[in-house]
């Protein structure tokens, strides 16, 4: 029987990534804001259609440009999820503000739009949604709700490359929005990110807080004579040589995502039964989404022990992982947010959701064998 290790992620390479690090080696141009970073942010911009695309070292890096974007004093409130990552939360805490914790959907584990409302108060100055899994978030009424309150929307956008909602790319709706090139994404550059501005009046602003806070943007294009110090901002500028393994991501990335897709696809049919069986909940996506197959998840019954299931199938040599910890019962998220009521869902989903290995090389005999392995180890609890 083949016992060959099955991990959760690898790393895919196109094979052009050494190639244009060499090249830009030798272009004698290392810091940011090379040819390399301006051939991904035409690409990044152009795909989202966004006013305005700017690379940086990391998501979190462009969700903090954000937070500084939007002039957020202590005590303002933010509206997110609490089923994300501590950076859609850090990145606003940083500026003194309270991340505002709301329960999710238990079809696409996307923030529940029907609550978003209820949790702005006079201190909301803004609304984050994460589109969960590449899987969009009901964009239209969480946009109808800000326009109403006068609010700000910053997507995190961290797993939606390619996706989009409605026809619109995701990352291409809120006044911002942030992608990650992490290793555990589609698209990648080993840590890496960028900002999607959207809203032309927001464009200068977070080109000086990408500058450490000055003028130099505008410099460059000829538009002053002189740069200087002009606001709070920080180095988010990743070096040429990340975005040079980036470019040979992008450049890629239209079959990179066919490949996902089809390894989503095969997942998606193969543990159908399992679902029959009353063994697992499949993903689910709305008819107006199409995702990129970021990842495959399933939902376990409460009565199955998740942990044992990691383990029995890791006995296997297949890595199969769970995902967040809610922030709102981090020790972070009770010292600096806000959660105005139970969060059920959230809490349901977070001690049931599994991962399984998805990446570009991943063979279908493999995805069988993730399965059956799967299989029996579930019916071990269930039966």
């Amino acid at each position: 029987m083949n016992n060959q290790p099955i991990p959760f992620n690898r790393p895919f390479a196109t094979g052009n990534e050494f190639r244009f690090i060499e090249e830009a080696i030798a272009s004698r141009h290392l810091s940011g804001d090379g040819a390399f970073t301006m051939k991904c942010q035409g690409w990044l911009q152009g795909h989202s259609a966004s006013a305005k695309s700017l690379l940086t070292h990391s998501c979190t890096a462009a969700m903090e440009i954000a937070a500084l974007a939007f002039d957020l004093s202590p005590g303002d409130e933010v509206i997110m999820p609490s089923f994300t990552f501590s950076s859609t939360a850090n990145a606003f805490a940083l500026r003194g503000a309270v991340p505002v914790f709301v329960d999710i959907r238990a079809d696409t584990l996307n923030i529940d739009e029907t609550l978003v409302e209820a949790a702005i108060t006079a201190q909301t100055k803004a609304i984050v949604p994460v589109h969960y899994a590449g899987v969009g978030c009901e964009m239209a009424q969480i946009i109808e709700i800000a326009e109403k309150h006068g609010l700000y929307v910053m997507e995190d956008a961290a797993q939606g490359v390619m996706s989009t909602y409605r026809g619109k790319r995701l990352g291409g709706i809120g006044h911002l929005a942030a992608y990650s090139f992490h290793e555990t994404k589609n698209v990648i550059s080993g840590e890496g990110g960028s900002l999607q501005i959207n809203d032309e009046a927001l464009v200068v602003s977070c080109e000086m807080i990408r500058e450490k806070g000055t003028d130099r943007s505008q410099f460059l294009r000829g538009e002053k004579d002189k740069y200087t110090w002009q606001t709070i901002g920080s180095s988010f500028l990743p070096s040429e040589l990340i975005a040079a393994f980036l470019w040979a991501q992008l450049s890629e990335v239209e079959q990179i995502t066919r490949d996902r897709l089809l390894l989503w696809d095969s997942y998606h049919e193969l543990l159908e039964p399992l679902e029959n069986d009353g063994l697992l909940q499949r993903p689910f996506v709305p008819a107006e989404c199409q995702h990129n197959a970021h990842m495959y998840y399933v939902i376990l019954p409460e009565s199955v022990d998740r942990q044992r299931v990691i383990s029995a199938v890791g006995a296997q040599n297949i890595q199969l992982v769970s995902h967040y910890v809610p922030l709102h019962s981090a020790p972070a998220g009770k010292k600096y947010g806000r959660t105005p009521e139970t969060l059920e869902i959230t809490d349901l989903i977070s001690s049931s959701l599994l991962r399984l290995p998805l990446w570009v090389g991943l063979e279908y005999d493999q995805q069988v064998r993730v399965v059956e392995a799967l299989r029996a180890a579930l019916k071990i609890q269930v039966d």
